[in-house]
């Protein structure tokens, strides 16, 4: 999800809840303790220099229950954020939260609350590095018996 979509959801919502990817909910009394622009600058195995920005939103929950961040509250954090530390509205956001350690997610929405998705490792160069294409898989009854161009019924060559 881009910046510039969790604005507008927020901007007609009135509350705030995130759903971990098992389903369970993240307590209602998080706080979001960091808004920020991660920059990643690093070489592939293919030997490619890149260079990747995200919004980093960080999840904590205390003991402090009392709490609820408001939508308008999160709309003024990010608009902060974004004047001072010149974010783009186009940057994905990731969101860590802690688990038994910190966790990074992508962020989704399903129409009441934000989901957190899961991400994955993968190699940027497979074509470099000798990483084999994947194979298409396909079940066997999805494949047509092709006509045989030789041999027909009754004609004698099987």
């Amino acid at each position: 999800m881009k910046l510039s979509e969790i604005k507008n959801i927020l901007k007609n919502s009135e509350t705030i809840a995130f759903q971990l990817p098992n389903g369970s909910l993240v307590p209602n009394h998080f706080h979001v303790t960091e808004v920020g622009k991660v920059t990643k600058h690093f070489i592939d195995c293919g030997g490619t220099v890149r260079n990747e920005e995200v919004v980093n939103f960080q999840l904590w929950e205390a003991d402090d229950y009392d709490h609820r961040l408001h939508p308008e509250k999160l709309v003024h954090i990010i608009e902060l954020s974004q004047k001072t530390l010149q974010i783009d509205d186009s940057l994905e956001i990731e969101v860590e939260y802690q688990g038994t350690t910190i966790g990074k997610y992508g962020l989704g929405f399903n129409g009441s609350h934000f989901t957190l998705t899961t991400k994955q490792t993968d190699c940027l160069a497979k074509e470099n590095c000798g990483v084999p294409e994947q194979k298409q898989k396909k079940n066997l009854s999805e494949l047509q018996a092709e006509p045989a161009a030789t041999c027909r019924p009754n004609s004698g060559c099987c």
